[in-house]
């Protein structure tokens, strides 16, 4: 197992180019590929996920192993029902156990044709694709995986009777089934909310277009917690690729930052490039309270970020991080734990600001070993603590990032960070 130990640079300051938005793109092909469009959307994610996805989509083998990437999973599943031909899908051990039966048991209701290939409500799978699955209504819940909504979503207007669908209880991740809608009505179709709790999708047909997708805010986050964590005041880092009105719930982590001491402002240079620009603004909150159901992705950054800044927290809205990479909240009750003594739920993560006789000081000689679980966001949200450890951190595992962020350590490299390679 590779490792690499990082230790902060002089003065955080630089231009960074952000990787395309993993969950855009990987909606943008799946929704591609059902309007038979002939030309892929412009500025794809070049990350493990999304490279899945366009191979599985391009050379549609019987067998398709998507890895460790839960997105492709859900949406593959969803596709291969509605598309002629008959396919396994599989990807890794822990993909395996990760549970994906509330979607298949949604996708029979609307008369698809999936087997368990093992243990049942669990990958692998054995599909029979069809072109005259009937829709019609359905009802599932809401609190869970919104990547299984999604799933649904877009392949709704290829139902013979469209697609109406009813979520129970409270709906999880709301704005990215919101970024799935905008999408899907990008391509021409027809759907709507129609009720606080239902969604309604015709069966109206994708239609082809150009498509370009915009910079990632869930890979921004990081450079958020940097730019919070950073010793020098000056700090300045320039993100390009940003959209201020962008379709991503994650975009949100500016207005989290702002009371964790970091200022954005953004900018139009004279080509029509969208840059957002971080510097570190007044003050920072003494206690931070965040219900985080339709942001989960950022539990990780924020917590992370909290206790480095010494500021209790407490995350509520966490119940999908269990069945994510890792059981992310897991995850961090042990690599924060290190650090801090945290208090975790099946929804929650909180610290109330007082530290362990056992706590692991930064400021001894030896340095912070932290473990990634074959977790992107783990490796990314860790890296930023170099810049309050006096002999840097040494992270496990570091090629994970692929995953979503390729560049990562490159990015940190052109910024001044100092990366070893062990």
């Amino acid at each position: 197992m590779k490792s690499l130990s990082l230790f902060p640079p002089i003065r955080l300051e630089g231009r960074i180019t952000l990787p395309a938005s993993k969950s855009i793109s990987n909606r943008a092909l799946l929704i591609n590929a059902l309007s038979q469009g002939r030309e892929l959307p412009r500025n794809l994610s070049d990350c493990d996920d999304t490279n899945v996805m366009l191979r599985a989509l391009q050379d549609m083998p019987q067998l398709i192993d998507i890895g460790a990437a839960g997105t492709a999973m859900r949406f593959l599943t969803a596709y291969l029902c509605v598309t002629p031909g008959v396919h396994d899908i599989t990807g890794t051990e822990r993909m395996r156990h990760r549970p994906i039966g509330l979607l298949v048991d949604a996708l029979r209701q609307l008369g698809a044709d999936i087997e368990y290939m093992g243990e049942e409500g669990f990958p692998p799978l054995h599909i029979t694709g069809r072109t005259d699955l009937e829709g019609g209504d359905l009802t599932i819940a809401g609190d869970v995986s919104s990547q299984y909504v999604s799933a649904l979503l877009m392949v709704g207007p290829t139902f013979r009777r469209g697609l109406r669908l009813k979520l129970t209880g409270n709906i999880a991740s709301r704005p990215y089934l919101d970024m799935t809608i905008t999408m899907m009505r990008d391509f021409g179709a027809k759907v709507n909310w129609t009720e606080k709790d239902t969604i309604e999708v015709q069966p109206v047909p994708y239609t082809p277009r150009p498509y370009s997708v915009e910079g990632d805010w869930s890979a921004a986050s990081y450079w958020y917690e940097m730019v919070s964590l950073a010793r020098n005041k000056d700090v300045q880092i320039d993100l390009v690729g940003l959209c201020n009105d962008s379709i991503q719930g994650d975009s949100l982590v500016r207005e989290m930052f702002s009371s964790l001491g970091v200022h954005t402002q953004f900018l139009t240079e004279p080509d029509g490039t969208s840059v957002a620009r971080l510097t570190q603004g007044e003050g920072v909150t003494c206690y931070f309270l965040c219900d985080l159901t339709h942001q989960p992705d950022l539990a990780q950054t924020l917590a992370v970020t909290c206790t480095m800044l010494e500021v209790p927290f407490c995350l509520t809205g966490l119940q999908s991080l269990r069945i994510k990479e890792t059981d992310r909240i897991a995850a961090l009750d042990k690599e924060l734990g290190k650090l801090v003594p945290l208090k975790t739920s099946d929804s929650s993560i909180e610290w109330e600001g007082y530290y362990s006789a056992d706590n692991t000081d930064l400021k001894t000689d030896a340095r912070l070993v932290f473990d990634t679980y074959d977790d992107h966001r783990m490796a990314m949200s860790l890296a930023p603590v170099c810049q309050r450890a006096d002999n840097g951190i040494r992270i496990n595992n570091p090629q994970v990032v692929s995953k979503s962020y390729p560049n990562f350590w490159s990015d940190l490299d052109k910024v001044g960070f100092i990366v070893k390679w062990n």
